[in-house]
C-alpha cells in the first residue's frame, strides 16, 4: 500500500502485548470510497492535516484503501458476556491502525470500523452499513458535546458496495473511531479464559501505564486498577442517567477500561421519563433498560474482578475477599456521582440528607405524568421557574414548594442557581425521531444536509439560542421511535 503522512504520528504499544491479544491484519480495500462526513474540529485537535485529509487522499485512508504513515494494522482479540452469556469474540469488522500521538502528547487509538473480515469475523462479512455508522457519528459527537466521556468519530466514508442485512441490501460504509484505547473488560476476560496469567499481568501493566499511571507503583496496583475502573464507570453511568441516555447493549465487551462510552449500537435517549425504557430490538427482557444500567455496570465490573483474581493475591480466598469488597462499594460510589449530578440539575450547591427523596419524588411525578425528561429539567432551569404551563399541576406544585424551600436554605442567588442548572440540563439531545430523520435522508436519498443541520445543533446542547425549536420538541405520536437496531 502507498504510505501517506498528513500529520499522523502512530505508535504501537498495544502491539507489544502477547500475541493472544491481537492478529496483524490489514483492512480490505473497497470499490468506490466517498467521504460522507469528516470531523474537521476533531482532526484539528489531533494535529492532523485537515485540508489534505478532507480530500480524496484522506478518503482513501478512512476507507482502508491506503494506510497512514507508520500504520501497523491489528485486529484485536477479546471476549465478552453478551446478555449474561460468555462468548469469545474479537474485532470481526474493525482494524486498529495504531495509536496516534497528538502534538501535546496525548495518545488515541485510530480504528477503522467496517473495514472487512478478520480472523475474528465468525463467518461475518466484516462490513458495516451506512446508517449505523452515521448513527455512531451523530451520537458519539453529541455525547462529547454533552461533556460525557466517549469515543469519537473522525470520518464516515461510503464504500460504493452494498451489504446484506436481512431483509435488506444497504449501502456500505467505514467509520474511523478515535478512542483513549480499545481495552475492554472483555479483553481481561479473554486472557483469564485462556488461563494465561503472564498475559493477564502484561495486559494489566499495560493498562496501568496507559490509563492509570498514578497507580502503577503502589503496593497493590491491580486492586487499585479495579477500584479506579470502578470509579470511572460509576461516574460514566451516572452521567448517562443525567441526560436520559440508554446504551442498549452493555455487554462486557462494550465496557471500556478507560471509562469512555464505546460501541454505539441500539442506543437511544429517552423522551418521556420511565426507568424501564428500552429501545433495543434485541433486549427483549429489558436487561439493559435505562434504570438497570448501574446494576449492569456493577455486574460487568464483577466479571473484571473475576478475571483479575490471579493478580489480586496469591491466595485465592483472599483475592476473592478483596474483589468482593471492591465491587460491593460500587453502589455507594455510583450514588455519590448520581446525587452530585442530580443536585446540579436542580440548582443545589449544598448537601442535605433529604435530597435523594426530593429528587426521587420529582422523577416519580415525571413518570406518572409521562413528562419529557429533558424538557422538564430545562423548564426548571428557566429564569422564571414557575411559569411553564406544562408544570402547572397540583402534585407538582407541592413538590415545587419543597424545592423552593430547599433552595432558600442555601446562600447562592437565583442567578447562580439558574446558571448551574443551565450548565447541567441540556436544551438539545439527539432525539430519536430527529436522528432517524437524518439517517433516512442520508441512506434513502443520499441527502446529508439533514444530518449536518442536526450535528450543528447538537454541538452546542446547552445553548437555547439556536432558533430551532423543532430540535427540542418531543416527537409527535407519529414520530415515536420504539426500536433501535444494533447494525451488525
Amino acid at each position: 500500500m502507498t504510505i501517506y503522512t498528513f500529520g499522523w504520528h502512530l505508535e504501537h504499544s498495544y502491539a507489544q502485548l502477547p500475541k493472544i491479544f491481537h492478529e496483524r491484519w490489514a483492512p480490505v480495500a473497497v470499490r468506490e470510497p466517498r467521504m460522507a462526513v469528516f470531523n474537521r474540529p476533531l482532526a484539528e485537535s489531533l494535529g492532523l492535516d485537515v485540508e489534505v485529509l478532507d480530500s480524496e487522499k484522506g478518503t482513501a485512508i478512512f476507507a482502508g484503501n491506503q494506510l497512514p504513515d507508520g500504520a501497523e494494522p491489528l485486529a484485536l482479540a477479546y471476549a465478552g458476556h453478551q446478555y449474561g452469556h460468555f462468548t469469545k469474540l474479537g474485532d470481526g469488522r474493525a482494524i486498529l491502525l495504531g495509536e496516534h500521538i497528538t502534538p501535546n502528547g496525548e495518545r488515541f487509538d485510530i480504528q477503522l470500523k467496517g473495514s472487512g473480515p478478520t480472523p475474528f469475523s465468525r463467518s461475518g462479512d466484516g462490513r458495516a452499513a451506512l446508517g449505523p455508522m452515521l448513527r455512531e457519528f451523530i451520537i458519539s459527537e453529541a455525547m462529547h458535546a454533552l461533556g460525557i466521556p466517549t469515543t469519537r468519530s473522525l470520518a464516515v466514508v461510503t464504500t460504493g458496495e452494498m451489504v446484506f442485512r436481512q431483509p435488506k441490501r444497504l449501502p456500505g460504509a467505514v467509520l474511523t473511531r478515535v478512542a483513549a484505547s480499545h481495552i475492554r473488560v472483555g479483553t481481561f476476560e479473554w486472557a483469564a479464559a485462556r488461563g494465561d496469567t503472564d498475559a493477564l499481568q502484561a495486559l494489566a501493566d499495560h493498562t496501568l501505564r496507559r490509563h492509570y499511571p498514578e497507580f502503577a507503583h503502589v503496593e497493590t496496583p491491580y486492586l487499585a486498577l479495579l477500584e479506579a475502573v470502578m470509579e470511572r464507570q460509576a461516574a460514566l453511568v451516572a452521567k448517562w442517567l443525567h441526560v436520559g441516555f440508554i446504551h442498549g447493549v452493555m455487554n462486557t465487551d462494550n465496557m471500556a477500561i478507560s471509562g469512555e462510552t464505546i460501541d454505539y449500537g441500539p442506543c437511544a435517549f429517552m423522551d418521556t421519563y420511565d426507568s424501564a425504557s428500552v429501545f433495543s430490538s434485541i433486549d427483549h427482557r429489558g436487561r439493559y433498560a435505562y434504570g438497570n444500567q448501574p446494576t449492569i455496570a456493577q455486574w460487568n465490573l464483577a466479571r473484571l474482578a473475576e478475571a483479575l483474581l490471579p493478580l489480586l493475591h496469591p491466595d485465592k480466598k483472599q483475592a476473592v475477599e478483596l474483589a468482593n469488597e471492591a465491587i460491593h462499594g460500587f453502589a455507594a460510589t455510583f450514588k455519590r456521582h448520581w446525587l452530585t449530578g442530580m443536585r446540579a440539575k436542580l440548582g443545589l450547591f449544598t448537601d442535605e440528607i433529604d435530597d435523594p427523596t426530593l429528587i426521587e419524588n420529582l422523577l416519580e411525578w415525571m413518570r406518572q405524568k409521562s413528562a419529557d425528561f429533558t424538557n422538564t429539567f430545562r423548564a426548571l432551569s428557566a429564569e422564571k421557574l414557575t411559569d411553564d404551563a406544562t408544570l402547572a399541576d397540583p402534585d407538582f406544585r407541592v413538590w415545587h414548594a419543597r424545592w423552593q424551600a430547599r433552595l432558600g436554605r442555601q446562600p447562592q442567588s437565583l442567578g447562580a442557581v439558574v446558571e448551574l442548572m443551565c450548565a447541567h440540563n441540556p436544551a438539545f439531545i439527539p432525539r430519536n425521531h430527529k436522528v432517524e430523520e437524518a439517517l433516512e435522508a442520508a441512506t434513502e436519498r443520499g441527502d446529508l444536509r439533514v444530518m449536518q443541520r442536526l450535528l450543528s445543533v447538537l454541538a452546542k446542547p446547552y445553548e437555547k439560542e439556536h432558533g430551532h425549536p423543532e430540535y427540542s420538541a418531543p416527537p409527535a405520536p407519529s414520530e415515536h421511535v420504539y426500536q433501535t437496531f444494533c447494525g451488525t
